[in-house]
This record gives C-alpha cells, structure tokens and sequence, in this order.
C-alpha cells in the first residue's frame, strides 16, 4: 500500500521512496514462499493467502500511479485491467487443475522490476532537468510504462487462455 501512497504524491521525490516500496515488496514475496519451502509449511491455504496479497499489491502499486501527476486515470485503469486479467489466466488454469500459466510478454517479476527502475530513471532525468522526463508524447516515463502494462497485460492475459483453451482441448 506504502508505494502506492507514495506514487500518488505530488513531489517528484516520492517516486523514489514508491520504487524503494516496491522492490521491498518484491523481496519481501520472494522470501516467504521460499521460506514455506524450507521450513516445509507450504500449503494451499498459503499459496492463496499470497495471491490475494500479491492481487491488492498490484491494485495499490497501479491505483497510485494512476492517480498521479505521472499518468492519466485512463491508462491507468487499462494498466490495472491488463495486470489484472494476466494474473487472473494465471490462476485460473491452476483452478481447472491444470499448472499455473506464467507465460506471456508480462509477468510479475517484470512489473516489479519496472516499476523499481522506471520511477528510479525518471526521478533522475527529472533532477537532471532533461525534458523527456516530463513530457514524451504527452506521456511521462511512468505514463509510458502504464501504457505498457495495458496492453503487456492484456497480450499476456489473451496469450494465458489460449494456452489454456489448448491445455482443456
């Protein structure tokens, strides 16, 4: 939620402190089914209780970029709609008893590592005064990369059910 908030504000400083937020998150969910694994606690219960968290992450993160100076509620509400149907195909496949889908041009760990250095790289040509950062098209680096989870997301989702449709067939 923290990175979310801070994506949300107004100085450009806060970017920093929102990528900071989601690469502790990013640790933070690489850890604990790691540990689960060594400690031998895995469990269903488990694997959802990290889906459902790792879902509101992804809200929170995206609805505060949305909600920013950095991008248009527009984009990015595509981006949250994208991220959330790719996961969304992802589990579904689990549910019909096949593997979880972690295919496609977008997954998790790809938003997570753009969402750290994006905001890192904007923030410096911000303090470096170099206009791009500001305006590509009418678009921030941010924007840019909401616009890229949108339509990432959205392939990434359309390519999960057509694994899947083939996986039922």
């Amino acid at each position: 939620m923290l990175a979310g908030v801070f994506f949300a504000q107004e100085p450009s400083h806060f970017l920093l402190l929102g990528a900071t937020m989601v690469a502790i998150n990013g640790l933070l969910d690489a850890l604990d089914g790691k540990v689960a694994r060594l400690k031998a606690t895995e469990s269903k219960r488990g694997d959802f209780v990290d889906h459902v968290i790792d879902r509101y992450a992804d809200v929170f993160i995206l609805a505060g970029v949305a909600l920013s100076v950095h991008c248009s509620v527009f984009v990015g509400l595509f981006a949250i709609i994208g991220v959330m149907l790719s996961s969304y195909m992802g589990t579904q496949a689990q549910a019909l008893g096949l593997r979880r889908e972690y295919r496609g041009i977008l997954g998790r760990a790809d938003r997570l590592a753009l969402l750290i250095v994006v905001p890192i790289v904007q923030y410096l040509l911000m303090l470096a005064e170099v206009g791009v950062a500001e305006d590509l098209l009418g678009y921030s680096l941010v924007g840019w990369m909401m616009v890229y989870f949108g339509i990432a997301g959205n392939i990434t989702a359309v390519q999960r059910a057509r694994l899947i449709w083939k996986a039922l067939s």
